[in-house]
């Protein structure tokens, strides 16, 4: 070998040397393609005809993509920074405040809640034996309640508590209930001695430079204190703004906040509990005991769920849906990427927040998620061809209502109304369903709000209840006309 390409080895091995050491990107990382995040949401929006998505990807603590898609209810562009209500995706902080507390030697997880707010009674000697832990858990056995009257503070809306009974014995099976975390923001207030929202602003949302986000005490805050957009309900494949049902949900589903503010909170998590700035905002012991499965919750945590064995890659997660907004959170440990969805508006029949959140870490995982057919949508529309048969059926069936009750002139009092009893159960049913039940505990929901629960189920309800009220009154006119005219 000559000198001179001895020499040109030798330089070619010294330049190579430091390459050895620059650290490859990982293959998840090269795996990521923003713009089929952009395609695939883009395309199941238009599939399941929903208004608007803001969405956020964090990876190992480094937002790496975050997008708006849509608009809001005023007409303007969703973006990143829309403001969008996360329902019980708020229970996480929820946990998080409680635990910093505990981080602080202020609360102890396994002491009685009635240590700390002796107040707080219940009309049942087991609520001496739950501890915070079992708050945080859902084991405490509080029950769900469907109807929530709004309140002006946490304190008040819990001490409606006091006639309330435990469903089990503490500790003793999971039961999901938002009173747990309206207990639980009520002990942060009184432990910290803040309101609830300033707790959580100064310390999580400052810390993490979450500007955008608060928690309200009852939905109805913000349409009255704050600019927010409506959100939306979804039926037959389409969407309409609507008004939120209020109700108190401080501390189970009161926050409300932006993609960007959530990529925040999801950095700090796949961060060991620091901030950008290296700040310990909650011990790493105490973060690894949220995502633990917790005694007789083996798919929950302290404040957050866990995925099951079937589902791969396993996550950390929490979803939320209130009445016009719905929201996914998704942590990953096994690649380090982290996704929230948010979307401003509402679906009964599914969960579009985790469906779009699985096929973005499908995408993560270098897969291709698959659009499925809209199953809202086909439920919907076959709701609407129910409605519109029972529509056709029911005309009919009034412009034929003199010729009814002619034909069974004959018939005794008693045996003329045993035959409007079919009809009248599902006025009676739907009656109470729509106009008794929301005036129901003193809250302040109404039938529209009803309506905005399922709006293809109502309408289909609607027109039963109309039909059913309307034939019954024209047989009874036309019998009381009978007899009048001297033909019984």
């Amino acid at each position: 070998m000559s000198k001179n390409k001895s020499v040109i080895i030798l330089l070619m091995l010294i330049i190579s040397i430091p390459l050895l050491f620059v650290p490859l990107p990982a293959q998840a990382d090269e795996m990521f393609d923003t713009a089929k995040v952009d395609e695939y949401v883009t395309n199941y929006m238009v599939k399941n005809g929903l208004p608007g998505a803001a969405i956020v990807v964090i990876k190992d603590g480094k937002t790496l993509y975050e997008k708006g898609f849509g608009h809001d209810s005023d007409g303007d562009p969703l973006t990143a920074k829309s403001i969008i209500g996360i329902a019980s995706g708020s229970k996480p902080f929820t946990a998080f405040a409680v635990l910093q507390l505990v981080d602080k030697g202020k609360i102890k997880l396994d002491h009685s809640i009635v240590n700390y707010l002796p107040e707080l009674k219940l009309n049942d000697k087991r609520w001496e034996q739950v501890t915070v832990r079992h708050l945080l858990s859902h084991t405490s056995g509080l029950p769900n309640p469907t109807i929530v009257a709004p309140a002006n503070t946490l304190k008040e809306g819990v001490g409606r508590l006091h006639d309330w009974k435990l469903q089990s014995n503490p500790g003793e099976k999971y039961l999901y209930s938002n009173a747990n975390y309206w207990t639980l923001a009520y002990l942060v207030e009184e432990i910290s001695g803040m309101e609830f929202n300033d707790y959580l602003t100064q310390n999580v949302f400052s810390p993490l430079g979450m500007n955008d986000s608060l928690s309200v005490v009852n939905s109805g805050d913000i349409t009255k204190y704050l600019d927010i957009p409506r959100g939306y309900v979804t039926l037959y494949g389409t969407a309409m703004p609507w008004t939120e049902l209020e109700k108190m949900f401080s501390g189970s589903g009161s926050i409300f906040t932006t993609a960007s503010d959530m990529g925040k909170w999801l950095a700090m998590h796949t961060n060991d509990g620091k901030n950008e700035k290296g700040e310990q905002l909650l011990s790493q012991e105490l973060l690894k005991e949220s995502y633990s499965p917790q005694s007789e919750a083996e798919k929950y945590g302290l404040g957050w769920s866990l995925s099951s064995s079937n589902i791969k890659p396993a996550r950390i997660s929490h979803s939320g849906s209130i009445s016009t907004f719905q929201s996914q959170q998704d942590i990953v440990p096994s690649s380090g990427y982290s996704v929230a969805v948010l979307l401003n508006s509402f679906t009964t029949t599914f969960e579009h927040a985790y469906e779009i959140s699985s096929g973005v870490i499908q995408l993560t995982e270098g897969k291709e998620p698959e659009i499925k057919s809209s199953i809202p949508k086909m439920i919907d529309l076959s709701l609407g061809a129910i409605t519109l048969i029972c529509l056709i059926l029911g005309i009919r069936g009034i412009r034929r209502s003199k010729k009814w009750t002619d034909k069974r002139n004959q018939h005794p009092a008693w045996r003329f109304f045993l035959r409007l009893i079919p009809q009248l159960i599902p006025v009676v049913g739907i009656g109470w369903l729509l106009f008794i039940l929301p005036t129901l505990k003193n809250n302040s929901s109404t039938t529209l709000d009803a309506f905005g629960l399922w709006p293809a189920a109502m309408f289909l309800l609607a027109i039963i209840f109309m039909i059913g009220l309307v034939l019954t009154i024209l047989r009874i006119y036309y019998r009381i006309r009978l007899i009048r005219n001297g033909r019984l």
